[in-house]
């Protein structure tokens, strides 16, 4: 069985390295990965299960003892990212079209991706999920009013669809581990790394069908696109790490603001663009969606690979 777990943690190791390469395969072959995409929801319920038979109610409840980590993420996120995008838009000279895409990624609330990645980072899952649960419910509020201010024009958010998906995704599959963990703890052990050989693995074909779905518009792109969503995605993870760390919180929520604010619902941000700007408008959040999985794969594996302190 060690022998089995050092295996699992060899590979998970080079999590990063299998993130590129399943990316590279489906530019070359992308219709072995396309129809994958009704695949996308059940790989992530199914990861979000594993994390949740190794959480309890008691991580939850730490969260609600300790709101300021929560209220840090939500403030970044919302005043952070929806900058950040309208200063890199400028900075590159990008067309008012291109401009307002990048600001609608900026005012998406947190992916649940973002949770997945959180878990291989060792960061605090439960936090994770806290954040994305709240981010996507100010966003009805929040999303609107910021794409007005930065891009002069009011999105309507589907906060209702959203928030199914996300009980679909994430409540539900967290919670029925959180009641397996609480019953079977102990046969459930032996689990836990599976389910992070399943969470890695599920990542990268996640990673591979984004690509595949995309590799027509990634050939548009140019430079100062590229740039500026590259720079977007580096400030909310760079912000969400280091402002935290510099008032004082402890490793693992820096990591998991970290990764919460730089990862963005981009798939809200390409469908609200494509509803109320235009097809160009949706190609900063499609370029978003395939970086900032890329990003967090190799944060999470630098990560994984470090010790708490």
């Amino acid at each position: 069985m060690a022998a089995a777990g050092e295996g699992i943690l060899n590979v998970t190791g080079l999590f990063p390295l299998w993130a590129v390469l399943g990316a590279l395969l489906a530019i070359l072959i992308p219709e072995w990965f396309v129809p994958l995409k009704p695949a996308i929801v059940l790989l992530l319920g199914l990861v979000m299960f594993g994390m949740g038979i190794t959480l309890t109610g008691k991580n939850f409840l730490a969260v609600l003892q300790r709101p300021l980590p929560v209220f840090m993420g939500v403030l970044l996120q919302f005043l952070l990212m929806p900058l950040a995008g309208w200063v890199f838009a400028n900075l590159f000279g990008l067309p008012p079209q291109l401009l307002a895409g990048l600001v609608l990624v900026g005012c998406s609330p947190g992916g649940t991706a973002s949770n997945v990645i959180c878990y291989l980072a060792n960061g605090d899952v439960a936090l994770s999920i806290t954040l994305t649960l709240t981010s996507t419910l100010l966003a009805v509020i929040a999303t609107p009013l910021l794409t007005l201010l930065y891009a002069g024009q009011v999105v309507p958010v589907p906060v209702l669809d959203m928030l199914s998906s996300i009980s679909q995704i994430i409540i539900l599959p967290v919670l029925l581990g959180v009641l397996l963990n609480h019953f079977l703890r102990r046969q459930l052990v032996v689990l836990h790394s599976l389910f992070r050989l399943l969470s890695v693995f599920s990542i990268i074909v996640i990673i591979a069908i984004i690509v595949a779905l995309n590799r027509d518009q990634l050939v548009q792109l140019d430079v100062g696109l590229v740039a500026a969503v590259l720079l977007h995605n580096s400030a909310g993870l760079m912000g969400g790490y280091w402002l935290p760390r510099w008032l004082g919180h402890d490793e693992r929520v820096c990591r998991t603001l970290a990764i919460e604010v730089g990862m963005q619902n981009s798939g809200l941000a390409v469908a609200l663009a494509v509803k109320y700007f235009s097809a160009t408008a949706a190609l900063p959040g499609a370029l978003f969606s395939i970086w900032h999985n890329l990003s967090g794969s190799l944060v999470a594996g630098y990560w994984s690979r470090r010790h708490l302190h």
